[in-house]
């Protein structure tokens, strides 16, 4: 088994500086609080410092509530001082969420490259090691997710002995740990959590692969033994509830339950409609923590709207949403989403944004529809994406001329754009970047940069969630054409 080792380096001289000046104010922290040991005293310090900051700000937070907002200092360190510390999962976002257990006297630490964010993310001080720990089962699931394609040809029986061996290492690792660190039953339940709903959840993932191979008469039946490890799922726990592997396995778990009640109806499709509406269905009579379920079904309502393709199941989702959920600030974010997505479906007129030429002038995006068009999306942050999808677009057009193909990037900086377009050969008068990105975005719920929309010479909406990388768009492409 590959062994992850966690290294906080000091690059610099600064650096050590900062660390050494910050050591005495966490210590004595820690030091008060131990002459003080009951959970009175109740605070704990988290900072550190992130490397290639994306803003210039943290989030500190506990399950769905923000606890503050964090200035990044002008070395980018943060540091922050907990008050009345319930142990458990909290989370830091910065463009990212991480989530981090801490107990009271803890003085956590972290440092976190932006650019490799989870390979980079390493803890020091008092309660690192638990952190440190659940990261290496973290790395050690995502290696397991890579080889799951591969799994996925394997009977129920060899899947499963495959799972338990992995459990078996995972145990092993967790005893070893446990037997060197003092810990605490929060802690512990925490870590078997991430053990286990993390196989669970590829149990799950086995189940609605097996489920999309209906579609080719190629599914198996599973023996009903394979199923065993529902019988003890918690479906509102309150440590657990923002806990990644819990969430994650509740969402993949409730995605096959909702399948078994539309089968006879239809295929396997997470981001149908009959998926969306059983699904919140099985959401709201199943968990049994309303922040959790309040979660779930506003995340479910989130990936359903952002590629829902009809207009009147968009208003039975947004409908149904309203009635289970409880968190009013889910429901004003939920009703602004459907509404731009709903504006987005077939039939109804893009939106005529403002975008700048590489000459940096201003030019409305209905002036340059000229013919059919196909509008994709691309960024200066995922090179090998923006040369693939040209490439794809350069391809797609030489079969269909009929069709214009015009790339919009999606960054706000322009002289690295321009760059980009000019040294990579890309045409100036199919190139385009958003003058106002954060409107843009609202408007056309740009989601991904996989993301491709299909507008006639009106700019009628033919399709508001294309992706050109699918085989299935020049089938589309041809229709079209054919209208």
């Amino acid at each position: 088994m590959k062994t992850i080792i966690f290294a906080f380096r000091i690059e610099n001289t600064l650096h050590l500086i900062r660390k050494i000046l910050l050591l005495p104010l966490i210590a004595l922290c820690t030091f008060s609080c131990k002459q003080n040991p009951s959970n009175a005293c109740g605070t704990a310090w988290i900072g550190g410092e992130i490397v290639n900051p994306k803003k210039d700000f943290v989030i500190i937070g506990k399950s769905r509530k923000i606890i503050d907002t964090v200035r990044l200092d002008e070395n980018n360190f943060f540091l922050y001082k907990l008050e009345h510390v319930d142990p458990g999962i909290y989370f830091i976002s910065h463009y990212e969420y991480q989530a981090v257990y801490v107990e009271p006297n803890d003085s956590l630490m972290l440092r976190v490259n932006t650019l490799e964010f989870d390979e980079s993310l390493s803890f020091t001080g008092k309660g690192s090691h638990r952190n440190n720990f659940l990261m290496d089962l973290f790395l050690l699931n995502e290696e397991v997710d890579e080889l799951l394609p591969s799994y996925y040809i394997l009977s129920p029986e060899e899947f499963e002995s495959k799972l338990d061996s992995i459990k078996g290492e995972r145990m092993k690792l967790f005893e070893e740990y446990s037997s060197s660190k003092p810990t605490s039953k929060g802690f512990d339940e925490v870590a078997e959590a991430g053990i286990n709903y993390g196989l669970f959840a590829k149990k799950e993932l086995y189940l609605s692969t097996n489920a999309r191979k209906k579609i080719y008469n190629e599914s198996i039946d599973i023996p009903e033994s394979f199923l065993n490890y529902r019988k003890n799922i918690d479906y509102g726990n309150e440590h657990l509830r923002s806990y990644y592997p819990y969430y994650r396995f509740l969402s993949f778990h409730l995605d096959n339950l909702a399948y078994e009640l539309y089968e006879e109806k239809g295929n396997y499709n997470r981001n149908g409609f009959l998926h969306n509406y059983h699904k919140n269905i099985l959401i709201d009579s199943l968990i049994t923590n309303d922040s959790l379920r309040n979660s779930l079904l506003r995340t479910n309502a989130h990936r359903y709207f952002v590629s829902a393709e009809d207009e009147s199941n968009e208003r039975i989702i947004l409908e149904q949403f309203n009635r289970f959920s409880s968190h009013e600030a889910d429901k004003k974010e939920i009703a602004e989403l459907a509404e731009a997505t709903m504006k987005l479906t077939p039939g109804h007129t893009i939106p005529n944004l403002m975008l700048l030429t590489t000459d940096n002038t201003v030019k409305d995006l209905h002036s340059t529809l000229t013919k059919p068009t196909v509008i994709y999306f691309w960024s200066n942050q995922f090179i090998k994406h923006y040369r693939n999808i040209h490439n794809r677009a350069g391809e797609l057009e030489a079969k269909y001329p009929e069709f214009n193909f015009i790339g919009i990037n999606i960054d706000t900086h322009f002289k690295k754009w321009l760059k980009t377009v000019k040294s990579s050969g890309y045409s100036d008068i199919t190139e385009y970047q958003f003058e106002n990105f954060d409107n843009a975005e609202m408007k056309l719920v740009i989601n991904s940069v996989n993301k491709a929309m299909i507008v006639d010479t009106r700019g009628k909406i033919l399709d508001g969630n294309a992706n050109i990388f699918e085989t299935s768009i020049e089938n589309q492409l041809l229709s079209y054409l054919n209208k």
